[in-house]
């Protein structure tokens, strides 16, 4: 007897429809669980009796920097958005329909599963900065779980800021082509030059802009068929990975391409033009790895599961490091089971790497109940991607202030957690904002 979510997304994968790109949704897919799958390996916890400690995986076993040149797929998630917005972009142009109304739609199902997130933690940074005062319950604990929980929020602003302005890059892609891609990448070298080489560090950030656009418009060029057969896209992908080779072995940059808190310079935060030359390797072998793909993908059972995952995904995405700080938090409250559930075992050993398949087993089991409890949302803000609905879209007055508003509390978050100093002890003006920015995004005033 199948799972009723199986049956539904077996019900939906047969009828999709014959000219859709399965592919896409498969790397989606695929990258967003390689994502969840580092996060929860990359940290490494100890606990014995009453002490527990966190590490970065990557600082207690150094030849793990060379894993992440696997796990950083960052540029994946840009990839396959360029490959959508130009879809999306070019189906609203057909239909006429304005920028306000495509905007709307897009951002609607972006922004509507993170506020449940939000709501969460709002609650337990209440209960434990407002209960567990009188106990000492160490804020820098609170500010450190809520920051790696939120941590997958920071990927929706900068996706955000690619979805604003889609109508100017992928304009700039049909008028220049490649040009416009070797512009982000000339753009993004310089930045790193004055930010590393002048010692202008702030500008680094603009690479936010430059690095991600670079990659996002290869998105475009995949979407045209202009990066070739197998064998050239194997050409493109030794030349990103020569390039990215050289520029760890001979620049400033670290092997490692995700941050930790002991990097000087870190490749990712912000980004560097190194996560440029890696986007093009991945994209290279990726798309050689095309035609095969796709063939396999017209098999229902593999097929059915790129659609499960890909209905699931915000909300597995969005969920995965709560579900894990849930998990960590409850099993050193009760006390006494760290070693049923394998959090004695010394991170590093060989036992440590042989059980962690077993605590990724554990972490999906507490996962679960998230995705139940919140799907929902997502299932909402999905119903939003079709063509316009008759309702009139908020206005692009309206919508860019929405935007800014979730950007900056969702920055801010990540960046800093959500504890304060001063009273309540929890930043609730950065908690709202988001709030504020998804009701000017989902709410159109009345017209005369």
């Amino acid at each position: 007897m199948s799972l009723p979510i199986w049956t539904h997304a077996a019900h939906q994968a047969a009828q999709t429809p014959p000219n859709r790109n399965r592919y896409v949704d498969l790397l989606r897919a695929a990258s967003i669980c390689l994502v969840i799958l580092g996060h929860w390996l990359v940290a490494a916890i100890y606990a014995q009796g009453n002490h527990m400690e966190t590490q970065d995986v990557i600082a207690v076993i150094p030849w793990t920097r060379w894993l992440t040149w696997l796990f950083q797929v960052m540029p994946v998630f840009f990839l396959v958005g360029g490959y959508v917005n130009a879809i999306g972009w070019q189906s609203a142009q057909r239909r006429r329909e304005n920028y306000a109304a495509w905007l709307a739609r897009r951002l609607q199902r972006l922004v509507l599963p993170v506020l449940p997130v939000l709501a969460a933690w709002t609650l337990i940074g209440a209960f434990f900065t407002g209960l567990f005062n009188q106990i000492s319950f160490p804020t820098s604990l609170l500010k450190n779980a809520s920051q790696f929980a939120l941590l997958p929020a920071w990927f929706l602003v900068v996706y955000i800021l690619m979805i604003l302005l889609t109508p100017l890059s992928y304009r700039a892609w049909q008028r220049y082509g490649f040009y416009s891609f070797w512009a982000l990448v000339a753009a993004a070298a310089l930045i790193d030059l004055l930010a590393l080489g002048a010692g202008w560090h702030i500008l680094g950030w603009l690479n936010y802009l430059f690095v991600w656009l670079a990659v996002h418009q290869l998105g475009y060029a995949w979407q045209a068929g202009r990066i070739g057969a197998p064998r050239r896209a194997l050409l493109w992908a030794a030349a990103g990975l020569a390039v990215l080779i050289a520029l760890v072995a001979f620049g400033p940059y670290p092997i490692n391409m995700v941050t930790t808190a002991s990097q000087r310079i870190s490749n990712s935060l912000p980004p560097r033009v190194t996560l440029v030359a890696l986007g093009v390797a991945q994209t290279g072998l990726l798309l050689a790895l095309e035609k095969p793909a796709r063939r396999l993908l017209q098999r229902g059972a593999l097929w059915t599961t790129t659609v499960l995952i890909n209905s699931i995904i915000m909300t597995v995405f969005l969920w995965h490091v709560t579900a894990l700080v849930t998990a960590v938090g409850l099993i050193f409250i009760i006390g006494g089971w760290e070693r049923f559930f394998l959090l004695s075992v010394i991170p590093g050993t060989s036992t440590w790497w042989l059980t962690r398949p077993l605590w990724i087993a554990v972490l999906i089991v507490v996962l679960i109940p998230f995705v139940a409890l919140f799907h929902r949302f997502e299932r909402i803000g999905q119903a939003r991607q079709g063509p316009a609905p008759p309702a009139p879209a908020p206005p692009a007055w309206q919508l860019l202030p929405g935007c800014a508003l979730v950007c900056l509390g969702l920055s801010i978050l990540t960046l800093r957690g959500i504890p304060t100093q001063t009273w309540p002890g929890i930043n609730l003006l950065a908690l709202s904002f988001p709030f504020l920015g998804a009701a000017l995004i989902w709410f159109t005033p009345k017209r005369t």
